[in-house]
């Protein structure tokens, strides 16, 4: 007989986001908070593209020959 798959224990950022969850917030409020994690990691992102693109030297016309 197999044993039922256990479920991880849940990420500091789950447990944050059930905490806040639990207060109830406003459809607006909501929104606002899915905004601004999305910012935050778009600007995660281009931080470490842009620190790979000085790493590897690239330039624009490089990009330019690309397209």
């Amino acid at each position: 007989m197999t044993q039922p798959a256990s479920n991880p224990p849940l990420s500091n950022v789950q447990l944050e986001l059930l905490k806040l969850y639990a207060t109830g917030v406003s459809d607006e409020t909501l929104l606002e908070l899915k905004k601004t994690m999305a910012k935050f990691f778009l600007d995660r992102m281009r931080q470490s593209a842009d620190k790979i693109w000085e790493e590897k030297g690239y330039t624009d016309a490089q990009i330019q020959e690309i397209d």
